[in-house]
């Protein structure tokens, strides 16, 4: 079937999913999941045990595995993150895909996800096609506001050439940046993943892949959203305790593992 969605918008379910009573029980499994996966247990098994103990829907599973990492991944990125305002003045090398998407979904009213390592993520799926929607204008005319106010002096671009329709957005950007008279430069490679790993400055992007292995990354859509999108749906599982059962008594997941 088609992709005819014109916003990048709210799963119809995400409502009721993502409902302020929902944080709790959210929260408590997210602080599970990242007890497991201290202890070396893996993502896969983890986040079913988790998730069947606390009964969570398909998305509140995916929220919980896109936000989550083991500690050791945490303070390694964190050892190589870089204040956004840092940036005056230095390019900036962006994962376009992954940076357009948050933008457009918290302009559109889409749920968004703050890891345990403060990145913001969202929760859309292209499935190998990009398709326009009615934020993209917009959003790219927010990140240019916001890397010319950080005083970014050239903003390098990278989409993914799998992706049907790189070539259209490739275009807009262009064009876009050529009225504003921004500085970018846009790209279309076969895996940016490889290119940003590689790369010897600053990057932008959430995917948790590319943060393990990359030299340094600005945490750009948290900040453009914080700045330009206050009432953006954030769901926040940055500040999950660090030994959750150690502070509350509480029984974790952990204790229902086979021995």
């Amino acid at each position: 079937m088609p992709d005819r969605r014109q916003h990048r918008g709210p799963h119809p379910e995400d409502h009721e999913l993502f409902a302020p009573s929902q944080y709790p029980r959210l929260l408590t499994a997210f602080g599970d999941l990242c007890w497991l996966l201290d202890r070396g247990y893996a993502l896969p098994s983890s986040l079913k045990l988790v998730g069947d103990r606390y009964q969570l829907a398909a998305r509140q599973r995916l929220a919980l595995e896109r936000s989550a990492c083991t500690r050791e991944e945490l303070w390694n990125r964190r050892s190589r993150q870089k204040e956004v305002h840092s940036l005056c003045g230095l390019p900036l090398y962006l994962d376009g895909y992954n940076v357009l998407t948050t933008i457009e979904a918290a302009l559109g009213g889409g749920v968004l996800i703050r890891g345990r390592d403060a990145a913001l993520r969202d929760m859309a799926s292209m499935h190998g096609s990009y398709r326009k929607v009615q934020e993209t204008v917009a959003a790219i005319d927010l990140i240019g506001k916001g890397l010319a106010e950080l005083g970014v002096s050239t903003a390098h671009w990278y989409l993914d050439k799998p992706v049907s329709n790189s070539g259209r957005l490739a275009k807009l950007i262009r064009e876009m940046a050529a009225e504003h008279g921004w500085s970018w430069q846009v790209e279309i490679v076969q895996s940016p993943d490889y290119v940003l790993m590689e790369c010897p400055d600053v990057i932008a992007t959430a995917d948790s892949v590319i943060l393990n292995y990359c030299a340094g990354w600005a945490n750009l859509t948290d900040w453009l959203v914080t700045r330009y999108v206050p009432t953006a749906w954030v769901v926040d599982f940055s500040r999950v305790p660090e030994d959750d059962e150690n502070k509350s008594g509480q029984q974790s997941s952990a204790d229902h593992l086979p021995s």
